[in-house]
């Protein structure tokens, strides 16, 4: 019983302060920040696709020009 009341004392204590809605911002914090790090890894793997056409369609146009110009 002692252990409860001490219990929900510190509870109290805690919640009044702001401790407690700190440890929750704190945790949402870190679940935005780990959708934040899958979106910045999409993105990169978006651009990298993007740069990897690029340089396809390139060698592509280099190959055709050459081609004409025999």
């Amino acid at each position: 019983m002692g252990r409860t009341c001490a219990l929900i004392g510190l509870f109290l204590a805690l919640s009044g302060c702001g401790v407690a809605g700190t440890g929750a911002a704190a945790a949402a914090g870190g679940a935005s920040e780990a959708q934040q790090a899958a979106q910045a890894h999409a993105t990169e793997e978006r651009v990298r696709q993007q740069l990897d056409n690029a340089a396809r369609e390139a060698a592509a146009q280099r190959a055709g020009a050459e081609e004409q110009a025999k």
